[in-house]
């Protein structure tokens, strides 16, 4: 369920240690109580008031919606996602009570040890298994051995760089692939999920100057599927977080159709992160703003409430 996203608390800390650059902040003086009111009377009679719900729920950080549901079933005896479900429609039903099991890659490659250490616990207490389990049971080969080491939030979160070690690294990496018949996929493996990403942002630039090629470059060479699509993944959100969302959404709206899930999940989950950070790279690389672009892509309630979380114009 997008609104109330799993790793809330971890996420909204990890954003104010680092300073604050999500687009929705806490609304003070918020009361659970209170707002279970309004989102029923919005959702019952003839109709249903949209904008008061987008007001609402747009206007709250995840943190916030969260005691919504056990406020709203203990105050009217009823599950809070399945009145949004049934009131609301499409995408817009998504926005407000929305699942998605897809984009493995995405979720496990740009969250910190913390948060995947949370998504693991409630992935557990939901489902009766572990996150490991469903991976490996679904996938396989060397694209399942990155996921699984992706899932354990064990990555060395250290500042310090050695550049003597980034050039080890980097002449490991080289070695595993470009100057190996065949690839070593276990080594790109052992560097990728476990070292620090100052560590690795060094490493990178290293192997950039030791061979003239950019580490995903080479890993595109080397890989293919889901296996590529994962390693570059990783490369793109330790290089520049933002810069690898802002792309993710780009491709979520271009040409026929919009990827309406992945847009969604990353403008929920990235609201209270980095979606400031993202609007700026957005707008470096495709020359208009995030919101405009939602603006033609969109619209109805759906693209109301995606541009509440957008934050506003640049």
């Amino acid at each position: 369920m997008f609104v109330f996203q799993v790793g809330a608390g971890v996420q909204h800390q990890v954003a104010m240690a680092r300073g604050y650059r999500g687009s929705i902040k806490d609304f003070p003086g918020a009361d659970p109580l209170k707002d279970v009111e309004v989102l029923r009377k919005a959702m019952k009679g003839f109709g249903t008031d949209e904008n008061a719900i987008i007001e609402l729920l747009g206007n709250r950080t995840i943190k916030q919606r969260v005691p919504l549901v056990a406020a709203y079933k203990t105050t009217y005896g009823k599950d809070l996602v399945k009145d949004l479900k049934s009131e609301l429609t499409g995408d817009f039903e998504d926005l407000g009570a929305g699942t998605d099991e897809a984009c493995l890659i995405e979720i496990l490659s740009s969250r910190s040890n913390a948060e995947i250490l949370e998504i693991n616990r409630v992935y557990k207490s939901e489902y009766g298994k572990t996150l490991e389990d469903a991976i490996s049971s679904d996938t396989s080969g060397h694209f399942r051995r990155l996921l699984v080491s992706l899932c354990q939030g064990n990555r060395d979160e250290r500042e310090a760089v050695d550049i003597s070690l980034a050039k080890q690294d980097a002449q490991k990496l080289h070695a595993a692939g470009e100057n190996k018949v065949g690839t070593d996929e276990s080594q790109f493996n052992a560097i990728l999920c476990a070292r620090s990403k100052p560590h690795l942002r060094a490493v990178f630039h290293e192997y950039q100057q030791m061979t003239g090629r950019e580490i995903e470059k080479s890993i595109c060479r080397e890989m293919s599927g889901n296996l590529e699509s994962g390693m570059v993944a990783v490369v793109k959100c330790i290089k520049n977080t933002p810069a690898y969302f802002a792309e993710r959404l780009q491709k979520s709206m271009k040409g026929a159709g919009t990827k309406d899930r992945t847009l969604i999940r990353i403008m929920v989950s990235r609201s209270e992160v980095d979606m400031l950070d993202i609007r700026q790279e957005y707008l470096k690389a495709y020359g208009k703003s995030l919101y405009t672009t939602i603006s033609g892509d969109t619209s109805g309630d759906y693209k109301k409430l995606l541009l509440k979380l957008c934050g506003g114009n640049d």
